[in-house]
Order: structure tokens, then sequence, then C-alpha cells
């Protein structure tokens, strides 16, 4: 990887009925990671369609892997996660308009 940032995308799988549940957890744990070093940015997304399997994507800059790997490794973030199954992986941008 370049030194450029790494965007983290994350899709949440959340039941029907749980958004609030769900929301709470994920401000509790962006406030959590927005102090942390190499914290860029987030933007959270919702669906526009009420059944998608993914209703929520989470997308998340950062200054590089290693800052987001310290950041996620540390037992406050681990004891606070949200207890929604996810599918992640940190990406680097090749094309770009």
């Amino acid at each position: 990887m370049s030194g450029e940032p790494v965007v983290l995308i994350n899709a949440f799988e959340v039941p029907a009925g749980e958004d609030e549940a769900f929301l709470d957890g994920w401000q509790k744990a962006r406030e959590f990671l927005r102090a942390q070093p190499g914290y860029l940015s987030t933007r959270l997304h919702r669906s526009l369609a009420p059944n998608a399997d993914f209703r929520y994507v989470n997308v998340a800059v950062w200054e590089s892997a290693d800052a987001f790997r310290a950041a996620t490794s540390q037992p406050e973030f681990r004891d606070n996660s949200i207890p929604y199954k996810f599918h992640a992986s940190l990406y680097e941008v090749v094309r770009e308009d």
C-alpha cells in the first residue's frame, strides 16, 4: 500500500425493527473511533430497499491500515462492538474521477 489513506467498507446485517438499537451502538463505536489516532472520517449509509441484506453500510477513512488495526484491537473497542453480523474489509482507491 502507498501512503494514501485506506477506506473501511463495512456492511451490516440489521434485522427489521432493530434500527434504533443498531444506530445507538454504531454511534458509541464512532465516538470511540473518532478519538483514535489516524481516524479521518466516517459515513453511515442506509439502504433505500427495506429488505436489503445489508441495510447499513459504513464507509470510513483512516490514515493507514495500521492506524485502523491499532484502534480496533483495543479492548475498549472490542468490549463495545456492535452485536450485529458484519462484513468488513479495508480498501485502497484505484480509480477516481
